[in-house]
């Protein structure tokens, strides 16, 4: 185990009403090759990876560290959320010092439309302030992500800042701990 600022990880798996989250596993490691080789979970994020580049350098248990949770729904994973340190010095930023957590998220097709994303980035936030009680958690994506950007309003992000990076206009927004997403 290892920490995550001052809590102890991986926690215990959580489940919500049709999904785990939990620590990466071997049995993951083909589901990831999937996720990053995949041209529409590319589409907001640089693109999709060659599938042989993937083969050769993905680890055997991939994605295993600290924020990192697969989002499994029958036993099998469909996705993947992370709640990683954002560099101090990196703006935007939601607190002057910087630092904050961001969520990000990356979901098979297969499993879109089905509100996997939102329920599964509740249970990290519900996760992300019991063990970080009154940090915020930030959020960055394209603005042309309107899927992206309709979940962002879901889950009670609000925004803080638009600005361009990586050739598009990115959307930036906050979330406090405090704020409750139905």
């Amino acid at each position: 185990m290892t920490e995550l600022g001052s809590v102890v990880w991986p926690p215990a798996p959580i489940e919500t009403e049709r999904l785990v989250l939990r620590e990466s596993e071997a049995r993951d490691r083909a589901r990831f090759v999937e996720l990053f080789a995949s041209p529409e979970v590319g589409t907001y994020v640089g693109g999709a990876q060659p599938r042989d580049q993937l083969e050769s350098a993905m680890p055997e248990v991939p994605g295993r560290r600290p924020g990192l949770f697969v989002v499994e729904r029958d036993g099998t994973m469909i996705g993947m959320i992370t709640l990683d340190r954002r560099d101090a010095e990196r703006r935007p930023r939601a607190v002057p010092e910087g630092g904050e957590a961001e969520l990000g998220y990356l979901f098979l097709p297969e499993a879109w439309g089905n509100g996997y994303a939102g329920e599964a980035c509740l249970a990290a936030l519900g996760w992300f302030t019991g063990a970080h009680p009154g940090e915020p958690v930030v959020l960055t994506t394209q603005s042309a992500n309107e899927r992206a950007m309709r979940l962002a309003e879901k889950l009670g992000f609000v925004e803080v800042e638009r600005f361009e990076e990586f050739g598009a206009e990115q959307w930036f927004g906050a979330r406090s701990s405090e704020t409750s997403a139905g």
